[in-house]
């Protein structure tokens, strides 16, 4: 999107060069990588980088106010409610589309927020590799405050670390090496010392629980939480020994009630010129005269799972408990990134940690030129897929 550096981009882009930073993307830790790398990064011009940093303060403050709290409570279902919740989630991510607005100027568009983990040390691998490969120049950053990749990392280990030491803090997951994101699990181990684990290896003493750390049964006081809900309540097969709901003597990051609390349910609290108009469909008296023009979300669901992109009557009416979905109007993705035949959509999700405030620290992008970001409308299409985003400091 800043045109000089798109064109100077595609004009050094080769398959060879391509080819070379996807092999060693999979080869330096020997995980092949389980989703699509995108030939190339994006570049946000200033005036977008602007209205993203204003986005996310409007979100962000809002999430902050006293009014979200007590609107947020109604999320959380109470039989999965899990003890000792902090005073607010420690990960947060928000999905902004890049869109234009009446006038043609660019502008990001809400289209998910997550009090939830994601992808934060493999996107420093990917900006370390792409540098290798491609000429990303020095005035070049995906970190934001001020952070370079030593700094970044440092307080990304904080907030996931803290005081303990690192044998003592787990990253859980559900057989993390079968993930998707296990490139993530362990980038996550080498950059900070924390090992995935599977919530079927842990054991439990009272309050405390345990893991078999190279053969020394060890006391674990912190969990990174990467297990989706929606994905454990689906696993009627794993056998663990604790649950999340019991009085457990841990410390969260992030706490699963903000899983609930900061998620889709809380769009429709949000109004600003970034969200796109969304409302729960029970509250709905009467169906908007242009449900093409919306999106259907069930709440709960990850990576896309339930969203019905064609809206009709019908298919609103015949859903039973319509407190659990919102209706959204859809977000008019610009095809704006230049790549050798069609042009790509892009989504940029800005990840934060939240200590005593949000603070942005890195940021991630997914290229389409389908319907949708996913990969089955992304089928046999090039540059598109997994990717990061650069601006001019």
């Amino acid at each position: 999107m800043i045109k000089e550096l798109r064109q100077k981009y595609n004009s050094e882009f080769t398959e060879e060069k391509y080819n070379a930073f996807v092999k060693d993307l999979d080869t330096v830790y020997n995980k092949k990588i389980d989703f699509r790398i995108a030939e190339t990064p994006i570049f946000l011009p200033k005036h977008l980088l602007n209205e993203l940093l204003n986005a996310s303060k409007e979100i962000t403050d809002a999430l902050q106010t006293k009014e979200f709290k007590e609107y947020s409570k109604n999320a959380l279902p109470k039989q999965l409610a899990v003890p000792n919740e902090d005073e607010h989630a420690s990960l947060l991510a928000i999905d902004f589309a890049i869109c234009k607005d009446e006038n043609r100027n660019f502008i990001p568009q809400l289209i998910e927020l997550q009090g939830f983990a994601s992808l934060y040390c493999y996107q420093e691998l990917l900006n370390s590799t792409m540098r290798k490969h491609f000429d990303i120049g020095d005035n070049l950053n995906s970190h934001f405050n001020g952070l370079n990749r030593e700094t970044y990392l440092a307080k990304f280990k904080e907030t996931i670390v803290g005081d303990s030491d690192p044998e003592n803090v787990i990253l859980l997951e559900i057989e993390p090496e079968k993930q998707k994101t296990a490139i993530d699990f362990i980038c996550t181990e080498k950059y900070i010392g924390v090992k995935p684990v599977c919530l079927t290896k842990i054991t439990k003493e009272g309050k405390k629980l345990f893991y078999d750390n190279n053969g020394k049964k060890t006391p674990i006081d912190r969990i990174y939480n990467r297990v989706i809900y929606d994905e454990l309540s689906k696993r009627k097969d794993l056998n663990y020994n604790f649950r999340f709901t019991e009085e457990l003597d841990v410390k969260w990051i992030a706490h699963p009630n903000w899983f609930f609390k900061i998620s889709k349910y809380s769009m429709p609290f949000l109004k600003n010129k970034y969200v796109p108009p969304t409302e729960f469909l029970s509250d709905i008296k009467e169906y908007p005269s242009d449900l093409e023009n919306y999106v259907l979300k069930p709440l709960y669901s990850f990576a896309g799972a339930g969203v019905v992109f064609d809206v009709k009557k019908e298919t609103l009416d015949a859903i039973e408990d319509k407190s659990n979905y919102i209706l959204q109007r859809k977000a008019n993705y610009e095809a704006s990134i230049l790549t050798p035949d069609t042009p790509a959509k892009a989504e940029i999700r800005l990840l934060f940690v939240w200590d005593d405030k949000p603070m942005l620290i890195n940021n991630l992008v997914r290229l389409s030129k389908g319907k949708m970001m996913g990969v089955d409308f992304n089928k046999d299409k090039t540059w598109v897929g997994s990717s990061i985003a650069y601006y001019e400091k």
